[in-house]
């Protein structure tokens, strides 16, 4: 397909956009390149470093947070990545990296819908490198974490298998306490529903209580295994902040957009405390979660977000780096807990910061906007639609479902662009390749 030219749709203040861009791009070479990933080396300063992704189910966007990535982890000290994933998930994946031992009884991760999203064959690659580059160098080995907060009974479970092992009269108490959702085990979109229906927070006394008696015994359960109890208190921190995200949805987006990059937030600000753990951190996770919600319309709908904290908290040494594309294909389903399909990404809206990008004929690219000179800045800081294509694309209806007004410039640091991408490659289900038991993919 041949590019299309600036002046077959683009206003006057458009294409000023289109040499802007063109003016700032840096051609980028082969994904599978050794020199890919030459401009990490502009992030070494760093105290986090945000990947965004455009869309869920982009091959290269993956692949290219891993070649990033890993030259993070050789050259320049980050042993933190944390990704938009579930804490008990990543924790698993987090053990297997790290040469920890495995549990035998816990189910294997990313099992729920999305599976697609990290069970796949370009982030399978990435564990088996880190593994790999663990062993290698166990001083310092990389860990893998994740941020979100959907999985209520892995976690809930998780912190009662803890405290069995070091407190079983504590495990007793959280028994009695995390009882008040078992009626809602799997449906916990119901548990906020009932909480409205009746007026009050039936089960909000019962988690808060749990963490903090959980915290009252640090001290004690620091000195057995101090790396333990900071994954139980983030299982128990996560059951807590779940218990209101579910009661949020029934009150607004915002408030329970807002409640949920809060606690993806607070997670990382917990690992890059955690001192064994190095204090750089790694982020993968979408564009809206790690752009600055302030240089989007998602402000004017009073939500902020992950990128937005990390700046106000981290200043300069946060830096958030944005990924797009034109057209391909992706992974994504039509509607949440459909099955996945390969879809095709139409190509982008003409007013769109996508179709600018296209428009300057460079397949792929990379855009520094931090020392760009004001002039070259002002044109792509203009408030313009941007595509955000999460784990559901409807390109029927794409204009209204998958683009935001955003000031690109302002609202990422970096801007990584490529222009025609695929579909990232599902894992089967189960596999072949005569793993161990420990591998965590292996089902």
């Amino acid at each position: 397909m041949r590019s299309r030219s600036p002046d077959e749709y683009l206003s006057v203040d458009e294409r000023s956009a289109v040499a802007a861009l063109s003016n700032l791009a840096e051609p980028l070479p082969p994904l599978d390149a050794p020199d890919f990933a030459f401009f990490a080396d502009r992030l070494a300063d760093a105290k986090v470093v945000l990947l965004g992704e455009a869309s869920h189910g982009t091959s290269e966007f993956y692949r290219a947070r891993a070649a990033i990535t890993k030259r993070l982890i050789e050259r320049h000290g980050f042993w933190i990545v944390a990704v938009e994933a579930d804490w008990p998930d990543a924790a698993a994946i987090d053990r297997y990296v790290r040469w920890k031992p495995h549990r035998p009884d816990e189910e294997a991760p990313f099992q729920r819908f999305p599976v697609w999203m990290w069970r796949n064959v370009e982030v399978d690659q990435f564990i088996r490198w880190l593994r790999d580059r663990n062993e290698a160098a166990p001083r310092a080995p990389a860990g893998f974490f994740g941020l979100d907060l959907y999985s209520l009974d892995t976690s809930i479970r998780a912190v009662i298998d803890y405290l069995d092992a070091v407190d079983p009269a504590t495990a007793n108490v959280a028994r009695e306490r995390y009882a008040c959702l078992r009626p809602w085990a799997g449906a916990h979109v119901d548990y906020g529903r009932a909480a409205l229906e009746r007026g009050f927070a039936p089960c909000e006394e019962a988690v808060v209580g749990m963490l903090q008696s959980l915290l009252a015994k640090r001290l004690d359960y620091c000195a057995q295994d101090g790396e333990a109890f900071f994954d139980a208190a983030q299982n128990a921190r996560l059951v807590r902040d779940a218990e209101v995200y579910y009661r949020a949805m029934y009150y607004g987006s915002a408030q329970s957009w807002n409640l949920r990059d809060r606690h993806m937030f607070e997670t990382l600000e917990a690992l890059v405390g955690e001192e064994q753990l190095g204090g750089k951190a790694i982020v993968w996770a979408h564009n809206s979660h790690i752009g600055d919600a302030r240089e989007t319309g998602m402000s004017e709908r009073g939500e902020y977000n992950l990128g937005q904290l990390c700046r106000e908290r981290w200043g300069d040494a946060a830096l958030l780096v944005g990924f797009g594309t034109d057209r391909g294909a992706v992974a994504a389903a039509t509607d949440w807990g459909d099955d996945m399909e390969i879809k095709q990404v139409r190509p982008a809206l003409p007013s769109s910061y996508e179709a600018i990008a296209q428009a300057t004929g460079i397949p792929s690219f990379l855009a520094d906007f931090r020392h760009a000179d004001a002039d070259r800045r002002a044109p792509l800081s203009e408030r313009r639609l941007e595509r955000f294509i999460g784990v559901i694309y409807r390109p029927e209806t794409e204009r209204w479902s998958h683009y935001v007004e955003s000031a690109l410039a302002r609202q990422f640091d970096f801007y990584l662009w490529f222009d025609k991408t695929s579909a990232i490659s599902p894992l089967a289900t189960h596999s072949d390749r005569g793993e161990p038991d420990t591998y965590p993919f292996g089902l």
